[in-house]
């Protein structure tokens, strides 16, 4: 019953949500997977996305200036842990989402309030009916701070957080589905979104999501957890309306315009642009992959096979500023994410995607986990995963690691030269003989010039060399530092493209 109650109070798939006023009904975890279930059985019908003016057509820059008031931001006063702001919908965020607080296991729908919201330099209608929210953020009161963002979830299925002291960056995505595929991307919506009353002793949010699609339903309960790196926990099922066969789960996007190991797009005074540098990969088997990633000049996808990943996540190793001389922007502290999978997800690949850009607004580099075996029509899958929104990821390998990767001009003709930069503290421990070996493989494509260098007083060691791709129009590279046939290092990755 609560979750035939619920369900109809959703925009598009009952009665309309302003009908049923302030009422509270049961919810809990188990009516919200009876709802997508129930819901998976029925046709997809997309949210209606019509707004009065002025709000159906708003320029940026306008609609940044719609803040909710202070006196009526969630939660603020109570001395709970967490604050809410309810955003408004305009601009590129028409979609509506349904936000209902739940306390005590009952849940009860938000009311939009023209009242609650200072509109800066527009004048809304004099009447206004109830068109819901686009999204909300999660805020975090502290001492001397004031309210403090931790997570802001807003358009699609997609998401954002950060760890103190970060400007906000790489964003997270609940559900990806057929993401740079021939037969065109399907975007999940987050319907509705059911948000705990926290206990201020737990130090945690719950929030719960229904997540539609042409082709899946999800249900969704995410537990976010501030600290040093800011965890979200997400559990979730996903209920297949047809055969799906590409899904994307823990997935992730970024902005990557140009770094010193692609500098062709860089007429530009700061030397680096870009929020991660590359993407990080734990196999099943324990090796620790390091790729960096590109602004290519064509659309390129790439797929790292595995077994039961541990972990994979896009990262800022870059927290230099004068890696980027941007003060605007701060790119050295845009977060790290990390992605810790729960439990088996058995075969699949790490997937990246990176889309030519040519504007640093643009998230251009993509990556997710893509299981192996398909959901066959009428089919249901659970899985559960961590997120470590960090400066660092909590695990980090015991080898040596990547600190830089610079690609350039070779001596003659398609010839590219590259340096690769490997740190630990190994490297300058001066009583310590080393015979290390570069493992260094290029195919297609042939290897000259490989020299090597260490430095005792930087910690690190630096692998020199040039490729030679002939005729062909890419070259997939591997190196990895070795010694006596084991590891000292992550192995490096990459493919140059013409």
């Amino acid at each position: 019953m609560a979750a035939s109650a619920s369900l109809a109070t959703l925009p598009g798939l009952g009665a309309a949500a302003a009908q049923t006023g302030a009422e509270a009904v049961p919810f809990d975890a188990g009516s919200l997977a009876e709802m997508a279930r129930a819901l998976s059985k029925k046709p997809y019908k997309a949210a209606a996305t019509d707004l009065p003016d002025p709000f159906n057509n708003l320029p940026y820059e306008q609609y940044v200036g719609i803040r909710r008031r202070t006196d009526a931001i969630i939660w603020g006063s109570d001395n709970i842990g967490f604050a809410l702001e309810p955003l408004h919908r305009g601009y590129l965020f028409g979609t509506p989402m349904t936000i209902y607080l739940v306390e005590n296991g009952m849940a009860q729908r938000l009311a939009y309030d023209p009242s609650k919201y200072d509109f800066g330099r527009i004048t809304p209608p004099g009447t206004l009916a109830d068109i819901g929210f686009s999204g909300f953020r999660v805020l975090q009161p502290r001492d001397g701070e004031g309210l403090a963002e931790l997570a802001i979830f807003q358009g699609a299925s997609f998401f954002r957080s950060l760890a103190r002291g970060q400007n906000l960056g790489t964003m997270a995505r609940a559900l990806a589905l057929r993401t740079a595929d021939p037969r065109g991307e399907e975007f999940p919506m987050i319907r509705a979104m059911w948000i705990e009353r926290p206990v201020l002793a737990s130090g945690t949010l719950v929030m719960h999501a229904l997540i539609d699609s042409e082709s899946m339903v999800g249900a969704y309960r995410f537990t976010l957890r501030p600290g040093e790196a800011n965890i979200i926990d997400t559990e979730c099922t996903l209920f297949a309306r047809v055969l799906v066969d590409h899904i994307g789960l823990g997935a992730m996007t970024a902005t990557y315009l140009y770094g010193p190991i692609d500098r062709r797009r860089s007429d530009d005074l700061r030397p680096g642009v870009y929020e991660a540098n590359g993407l990080q990969m734990l196999t099943g088997k324990g090796e620790w992959l390091w790729r960096p990633v590109a602004n290519r000049e064509n659309l390129q996808i790439s797929g790292f096979v595995d077994n039961n990943p541990r972990g994979f996540g896009f990262l800022q190793r870059d927290r230099d500023f004068d890696r980027f001389q941007d003060d605007d922007q701060h790119w050295e502290r845009r977060p790290s994410l990390w992605v810790e999978p729960i439990g088996d997800w058995g075969e699949g690949i790490v997937q990246l995607v990176e889309i030519p850009s040519d504007s640093e607004v643009n998230d251009n580099i993509i990556a997710y986990w893509r299981p192996k075996v398909p959901m066959p029509a009428g089919s249901e899958a659970s899985f559960a995963y961590r997120q470590f929104w960090c400066w660092s990821p909590p695990e980090r390998s015991p080898l040596a690691s990547v600190s830089g990767s610079r690609g350039g001009r070779g001596s003659q003709g398609k010839k590219r030269r590259f340096a690769i930069d490997f740190s630990h503290e190994m490297f300058g421990d001066a009583q310590r003989n080393f015979d290390i070996k570069p493992a260094l493989t290029a195919l297609p494509g042939t290897i000259s010039s490989l020299r090597t260098f260490l430095s005792r007083e930087r910690k690190t060691f630096r692998v020199f060399f040039e490729i030679d791709p002939g005729s062909e129009a890419y070259c997939e590279m591997r190196l990895v530092l070795e010694s006596a046939g084991k590891p000292l290092s992550e192995t490096w990755l990459y493919r140059w493209t013409v």
